[in-house]
């Protein structure tokens, strides 16, 4: 579904990324741990065209995306789920929903029944203000707004930051199930190391900007991998 090959991504004369490739299949969890600052983040944004690489390719469907903008590669089917969420808080729910019709054709522009079906508590707020809801509901939001869009590909950066754990558990069930039945490719940037583990099919780490490991998700709890994750 997606191909990232030897991507390198500088900022001024910083180097955020050196070399980095990877593979998101579908109907797979992909997920991409790494201490702060190692370039998680960075790596999410090239991927969906909110920073321009210095070299590589990000190929998705077999299509090399080259310098296409990030509203062309929504439209091709990728979603994102920024850090920090970056929803509309003067917006109500149901606008911040309807802003993920963007790339979509009108025939298919109505918020998808499974959007309620994994995030009831949407449906019973959508006339509150996005800012007016909770730290959970707000990520809750952003990730219904990402699938509003339709996505086959669903990247998503550190969705557990700041949430409590009860929601933690509805955003892992509905990340299960996109994968399970809806057959999405998830790429999902994570700290916290047990969400993941619990999840993945495939993890990537990386250090320094570069991927120092990949392999499935067993291999957290080998002790030379973890090691690249401890403080």
């Amino acid at each position: 579904m997606l191909t990232v090959t030897d991507l390198t991504l500088h900022y001024g004369a910083a180097q955020a990324l050196r070399g980095v490739s990877l593979k998101a299949e579908a109907a797979k969890i992909t997920c991409v741990l790494g201490r702060n600052g190692v370039g998680k983040t960075s790596l999410m944004r090239s991927i969906v065209g909110h920073h321009r690489p210095t070299s590589g390719e990000v190929a998705f469907e077999g299509k090399a995306l080259d310098r296409s903008a990030a509203y062309d590669r929504a439209r091709s089917g990728i979603a994102f789920v920024p850090q920090g969420r970056e929803i509309f808080p003067l917006l109500s729910v149901r606008e911040n929903l309807e802003t993920g019709f963007a790339p979509l054709k009108r025939a298919d522009r109505h918020i998808p029944d499974h959007v309620f079906d994994l995030f009831p508590v949407l449906k019973d707020m959508l006339g509150r203000r996005g800012g007016d809801l909770s730290g959970g509901q707000q990520q809750q939001l952003a990730i219904g707004r990402a699938l509003t869009m339709r996505p086959r590909l669903l990247v998503l950066d550190e969705p557990t930051e700041g949430i409590q754990p009860s929601i933690i558990k509805d955003i892992g069930r509905a990340i299960r199930y996109l994968r399970d039945t809806a057959g999405i490719a998830i790429l999902l940037v994570e700290q916290y190391l047990d969400f993941c583990r619990e999840l993945a099919d495939q993890v990537y780490i990386m250090d320094r900007g570069q991927v120092v490991h990949s392999g499935p998700a067993e291999d957290l709890d080998k002790p030379d991998v973890r090691r690249f994750l401890t403080v």
